[in-house]
């Protein structure tokens, strides 16, 4: 039997910062992390494609907290507590600078998430945590004469005063709480591609309009941002928003809808307009040939070839029902959805504990006294961009910061 105050189950980006923090701010605390895998940090490591998106130059809790389909309203306190600013200077003060970049994602300067990895090892070595590899947890009981938590592996039975759970989206362990009396928000997978086979798009993957508005027909969700077209689809920041938004909606409709897309942004009466007048002033030119609107070529061509008309159509005869169609395709085109296309590397889901369960200035159970939670194995995930990273820096601080108060110095 292994005793420690404090272990924390889950080697991860969540996991490594709550035990460094916690150590830092009681150093008299006896602190494990146990990790399933041979090494941890294994998110860390691929995210951002190897150079891990830390974080996102936003800077207002309540701007911040419209990233988070679900976990909104719960992370507007803590993001009062531990924000992007702190993330920053957290890392700034072990050495790591971090950058800005155009779209507001922040990597470390080196581009390399071995950077970050680095910066955890070296500090809980520093401080004297102990990460034990290998480490499949199988059962948690609460020894409640003894106030104390029992955590079986397959290997060694360990104890402990305080509990972290920062095993990220597992069903296994997700099951493991459920018996400790939490209710689990059953998951469905959110970040994920539209599959859509189209003659508009088939023959045209790699193409970015960049920036367009989707509609999912017959819900209110929307969005607005670049689009991907794909070998299988379409992605990017317009359409993966969608799918976290729309996680749970579009799980029970099982992936088959009809989204309408507006490449210009302009309404249809704007469009027509702006094509009347091309169609008077470049009457000789080829339709094909004269793209509008700043759309990429390949994108126009096809989109010609939808409203009926050729290659060889010129301007000048194109008649008011081609003209019509045309607009309807810039501003309102609709596409049918079936099926989805998740990223296995960076796959994340929408479920998890239940946030009604959880006091949030604490990030402690409110069902078990002295167990805590951090990451994404609460109910809570974010678009793009850093943001389900930040999500856990702010939860494993405070939950952290809690800890070390609450135990002796």
């Amino acid at each position: 039997m292994k005793h420690y105050d404090v272990i924390i189950i889950g080697g991860g980006a969540a996991g490594f910062f709550a035990a460094i923090n916690c150590a830092e701010q009681n150093p008299k605390l006896n602190i494990c992390i146990l990790e399933k895998n041979k090494e941890g940090l294994q998110k860390v490591k691929i995210s951002g494609g190897g150079r891990c998106n830390v974080t996102h130059a936003e800077f207002m809790p309540q701007e911040l907290v419209n990233n988070y389909p679900r976990g909104a309203k719960e992370l507007l306190g803590p993001f009062h507590q531990f924000m992007t600013g702190d993330t920053i200077e957290w890392f700034d003060k072990r050495g790591v600078a971090l950058k800005i970049e155009e779209d507001g994602r922040m990597f470390p300067v080196t581009d390399s998430s071995q950077t970050i990895i680095d910066c955890f090892l070296n500090e809980a070595k520093k401080l004297q945590i102990d990460v034990l590899y290998s480490q499949n947890v199988q059962d948690i009981e609460i020894l409640e004469a003894q106030e104390v938590f029992q955590i079986k592996t397959k290997d060694t039975n360990f104890q402990c005063e305080k509990l972290l759970v920062a095993t990220g989206s597992s069903m296994k362990f997700w099951k493991l709480i459920s018996q400790l009396g939490h209710t689990i928000v059953q998951p469905v997978p959110s970040l994920f591609t539209f599959n859509i086979n189209d003659k508009r798009i088939k023959n045209i993957p790699g193409v970015v309009a960049q920036d367009v508005e989707v509609n999912i027909l017959k819900t209110d969700l929307s969005s607005q941002g670049p689009l991907l077209i794909t070998h299988w689809g379409m992605s990017a920041p317009a359409i993966l928003k969608l799918s976290a938004f729309g996680a749970v909606e579009l799980a029970k409709m099982d992936y088959k809808f009809q989204i309408e897309i507006n490449f210009i942004k302009q309404d249809f009466e704007s469009c027509l307009d702006h094509l009347k007048a091309i169609k008077h002033d470049f009457g000789k030119k080829l339709v094909y040939k004269l793209p509008q609107f700043e759309l990429p070529k390949r994108l126009w061509q096809q989109l010609v070839l939808a409203s009926g008309m050729t290659q060889d159509t010129r301007w000048a005869d194109v008649n008011k029902q081609e003209l019509d169609s045309l607009t309807e395709q810039l501003t309102q085109a609709v596409f049918d959805v079936n099926g989805k296309s998740t990223f296995k590397d960076e796959f994340v889901t929408a479920g998890g504990i239940d946030l009604k369960e959880v006091n949030f200035k604490t990030f402690e159970s409110k069902r078990v006294p002295n167990l805590y939670f951090a990451g994404e194995v609460l109910n809570i995930d974010a678009i793009t961009g850093g943001f389900n990273f930040q999500n856990a820096w702010t939860g494993a601080f405070i939950a952290a910061k809690t800890i070390a108060k609450k135990s002796p110095l």
